[in-house]
């Protein structure tokens, strides 16, 4: 015999015999019934051997029958498991995956979707590179960026994150020592403390992102990075315009206030950069889809 050309037929006899219908396999299969009847009779004359019996309730098997199906049906699961594993291996990414991020998602967003990521594909190696600027995916070897603002004229794919709004905060003591902070008019009178985007002139809307107003303010102090503005409102050093997720913990146990509440900074929208003109690889949209989720909870 020829094990080749009889696998198929092996194949197709352990589907018959496992639903007990010629009716049943061909729709499994995808093929006619005549087809599959075909083909059991190929098989039967192979082995010189009757395999099926067929009543009025389907398919009885006969005692050579039983005995091929138990030898017959271990060869499905194994090809099945073979082509499984195929899929898996091909579905398997691995080596480097190198994203950059913006210093101030690190915390409850960047950290738990690498970890998932991680536990989804343990063959990946992330790379995390945590900058403020623009960091072009080509030059640096970077798989995918999220970057907040206007995105430069370039061919990569953006896919929106989602929006970071800006609300004034102070330490309580803070604002006992120089006075309350009632009207937009009084905050050229406090210590602004500014970030490396903000310039003497700010942008300033209200709750709704309408009615934009500029107002000119004169910086106490200047840093390039959200944890030092955050440590020097924390130390009383004056009043900043901030990411309003990453103050909420500290609005909650009130080691800062919110001031101006019917006043917020410009709305940063932020996006996940990508090079991939098609498809893209499953472990990047896998990574977008987290940073989207925990994105989204750090807000709430």
């Amino acid at each position: 015999m020829n094990s080749v050309k009889l696998a198929p037929l092996l194949l197709i006899f352990v589907e018959v015999a496992k639903k007990r219908s010629f009716t049943a396999a061909a729709k499994k299969l995808g093929l006619s019934k005549s087809a599959i009847s075909q083909q059991i009779k190929r098989l039967e004359e192979s082995a010189g051997q009757q395999l099926l019996i067929r009543n009025t309730r389907g398919v009885v098997l006969t005692a050579v029958g039983e005995t091929l199906l138990a030898r017959s049906e271990l060869l499905s699961d194994q090809l099945s498991m073979t082509l499984a594993e195929l899929d898996s291996a091909k579905a398997q990414p691995s080596g480097s995956f190198k994203v950059s991020v913006p210093p101030f998602f690190e915390k409850g967003i960047v950290i738990p979707a690498v970890k998932q990521l991680s536990l989804e594909f343990p063959k990946l190696i992330p790379e995390v590179v945590v900058t403020e600027k623009w960091q072009d995916l080509i030059e640096h070897k970077l798989d995918a960026a999220i970057f907040g603002g206007d995105i430069k004229d370039c061919n990569y794919r953006a896919l929106s994150i989602g929006k970071v709004s800006e609300i004034f905060c102070a330490s309580p003591r803070y604002i006992k020592q120089h006075g309350g902070l009632n009207s937009i008019e009084q905050l050229p009178e406090h210590k602004f403390i500014a970030t490396a985007w903000q310039h003497d002139e700010l942008q300033l809307f209200d709750n709704k992102q309408a009615n934009k107003r500029l107002v000119n303010v004169e910086h106490c102090a200047k840093v390039n990075t959200l944890t030092t503005a955050l440590e020097m409102m924390l130390n009383d050093v004056g009043i900043a315009l901030f990411p309003e997720f990453l103050a909420q913990s500290h609005l909650a146990d009130e080691r800062l206030i919110r001031v101006l509440p019917e006043i917020q900074g410009r709305a940063w929208h932020f996006y996940f950069l990508h090079q991939y003109k098609g498809e893209k690889p499953m472990h990047v949209s896998r990574f977008y889809q987290l940073f989207c989720h925990y994105f989204a909870k750090a807000r709430i």
